[in-house]
């Protein structure tokens, strides 16, 4: 169930997508909450570099394992523009976090690039539970992914 401060947090995500898109990066973009409401770490996509783990969520899980407990790591939710990648997920898993809170779905993003004429990414793209299985997962959110898919094709559609 997507709560007002759930969507508060997701409408920060898509923010952080914007911006990573005016950098000239892909448009994703994530927050790390605690369990009592507070914004501990946000982040966008850091991959035109040609590093493709700069993935915000993976840089989420590295700031948590680094700065929070275990206890405090389980209880936090990490929002976030598109549903994680495996490599994210993964990460998210191995440090513990709890819920994961999405705007749009791998699958969405999958069929955005065969409209866009974009080549399929050379890792598969999974749902999360098919990365980890004991993590409350919440998305899409309809008028949220929208706004994400108009972020993705500004993207794959500039310079053509």
């Amino acid at each position: 169930m997507i709560s007002d401060t759930d969507l508060k947090h997701l409408r920060r995500s898509v923010e952080l997508a914007k911006i990573a898109l005016e950098k000239g990066d892909e448009p994703f973009g994530s927050v790390l909450v605690s369990a009592d409401g507070e914004v501990l770490f946000e982040d966008h996509n850091h991959v035109a570099g040609g590093d493709h783990t700069q993935h915000p969520e993976f840089a989420i899980a590295r700031w948590a394992a680094n700065n929070m407990v275990p206890e405090k790591r389980s209880k936090a939710t990490v929002y976030t523009s598109g549903e994680h990648c495996p490599m994210c997920a993964a990460a998210h898993g191995w440090v513990g976090l709890g819920r994961i809170v999405y705007a749009s779905s791998s699958e969405q993003l999958v069929q955005w690039f065969v409209e866009l004429g974009v080549a399929p990414s050379r890792v598969q793209n999974l749902p999360i539970q098919d990365v980890i299985s004991d993590t409350t997962v919440d998305g899409p959110v309809p008028e949220l992914a929208e706004e994400v898919r108009q972020l993705h094709r500004q993207f794959y559609t500039k310079g053509r």
